[in-house]
């Protein structure tokens, strides 16, 4: 089985989260959750949900999710030898960006993602930002020169989205892609030409 660590931190986008945490546990993967404390006052203020709660309430109907405490440097996700398969930070905010891309590890979810990139596992950013700065883009282009993907939250509309809820999708469908799980959230490009 397949696991994954979902990161939530205080940037504007908490649907996003919410979204690939229910895909995720429906599929079966194990899906462990880290969140800032900005990220569950976000979570809370943007979707009128205490994320505590959900997660509680969801973990009652499917056990392969848990919500870590971000101050529990013990976890296992903190260490290396805890074989996940990728960190997802979705969405990321500068701050959570800045720590992790200068190494700084003062917190499960930055551990999380500092042990993924030195264990060579998937490590996906989500930043949710506009317009973004010059430092912003460094901490991106420092990231992605080792290794790490960044998938900004830009919805696609190839597919004639109707909703906000398939305007999400996409972008929770693009990120499986990435990871090479099936899904069928979105309306996959295809060629339209003629074969000329």
């Amino acid at each position: 089985m397949k696991k994954i660590v979902i990161g939530i931190t205080g940037a504007s986008g908490s649907i996003y989260a919410k979204r690939l945490i229910e895909v995720l546990v429906n599929l079966g993967i194990q899906t462990n959750v880290v969140a800032t404390e900005k990220g569950k006052q976000v979570f809370k203020y943007e979707l009128s949900m205490d994320l505590d709660t959900w997660i509680g309430e969801l973990s009652l109907q499917h056990k392969n999710i848990k919500l870590e405490d971000n101050d529990n440097l013990f976890s296992g996700v903190a260490s290396g030898s805890n074989k996940y398969d990728a960190v997802i930070i979705l969405p990321c905010s500068m701050g959570t960006l800045a720590q992790i891309s200068h190494g700084l590890s003062q917190n499960l979810l930055c551990r999380a993602a500092d042990v993924a990139m030195k264990e060579g596992r998937k490590l996906v950013i989500v930043p949710r930002e506009t317009p973004l700065s010059t430092i912003h883009l460094e901490n991106m282009h420092r990231l992605s020169s080792m290794g790490v993907t960044i998938i900004p939250a830009m919805p696609g509309f190839y597919h004639h989205p109707k909703s906000i809820d398939e305007l999400v999708d996409f972008l929770v469908g693009k990120i499986l892609d990435y990871l090479n799980i099936n899904n069928e959230l979105f309306k996959k490009w295809e060629d339209t030409t003629n074969g000329n």
